[in-house]
């Protein structure tokens, strides 16, 4: 299912440059992986995966509009728009590659905004937002929080009850910020019990989305799945990115 997906929108993706007549422009479309302090700044907390090195953000820029996408397997990667578009998605470095891309040219063709992390204090703002966009939408539903984001996690569990997928060792199986961490092998039954799915967006990057997009309602967070999210019609919030 999930490389169902990623196929599909690799399909729209192309679809999309080939309309554009971005495919045979000299264009070159750069990636590089962010520091710390630059992808995010100085937020409370220091449990952030990118804080801990265990994810990082690469940036892709295509006629100086910035794309991110986070990842694990990161790196530098320099070519055309062309090259990206003949690039087979096996693992997550080229994934994470066509994902950036993806959102940078997205939001050069006014498709999609909020392409690039929020910063500081920002975490903290729009986790305060989303969970009253929930409650406002949803009243008090049972929520499933895919990925390990903890300002998220805090603000969220404050208000519901939160139980989150994490694929980091580390993590599973301890209550982080007031919510249980489960690992990939409990996965349908956290589905199954939860109301509405919280996805992080690098469900795309590392080629999982497909697993999150079942009949619950699901809302994908994060600047990652930015111009997928546009292309296909997926609901998103990220209410303090660039």
């Amino acid at each position: 299912m999930a490389e169902e997906m990623l196929g599909t929108v690799r399909e729209q993706a192309l679809a999309l440059w080939k309309e554009h007549d971005l495919l045979g422009e000299p264009i070159t479309v750069t990636a590089r992986t962010l520091t710390v302090h630059e992808a995010i700044g100085d937020p409370d907390g220091d449990d952030f995966p990118l804080q801990k090195g265990k994810e990082q953000l690469m940036e892709a820029v295509f006629r100086g509009e910035k794309g991110q996408a986070f990842t694990d397997r990161f790196g530098d990667f320099s070519g055309s728009l062309a090259d990206v578009a003949a690039m087979e998605l096996t693992g997550n470095f080229r994934r994470a590659v066509f994902v950036s891309a993806l959102n940078a040219t997205c939001r050069s063709l006014g498709l999609c905004t909020g392409t690039v992390h929020c910063r500081d204090k920002e975490p903290n703002d729009c986790a305060t937002a989303f969970r009253d966009h929930i409650a406002d939408t949803y009243g008090n539903p049972r929520i499933a929080q895919v990925g390990f984001q903890p300002k998220m996690i805090e603000i969220l569990s404050s208000r519901f009850t939160v139980k989150v997928l994490d694929r980091d060792p580390d993590n599973i199986g301890s209550v982080k910020h007031g919510a249980s961490v489960h690992g990939p092998e409990e996965q349908a039954s956290i589905l199954d019990w939860a109301d509405l799915i919280v996805s992080t967006g690098s469900t795309l990057a590392n080629d999982s989305i497909g697993d999150f997009l079942t009949d619950k309602p699901v809302i994908f967070y994060g600047t990652t799945v930015a111009g997928a999210a546009a292309l296909m019609g997926w609901q998103r919030f990220c209410a303090k990115s660039r």
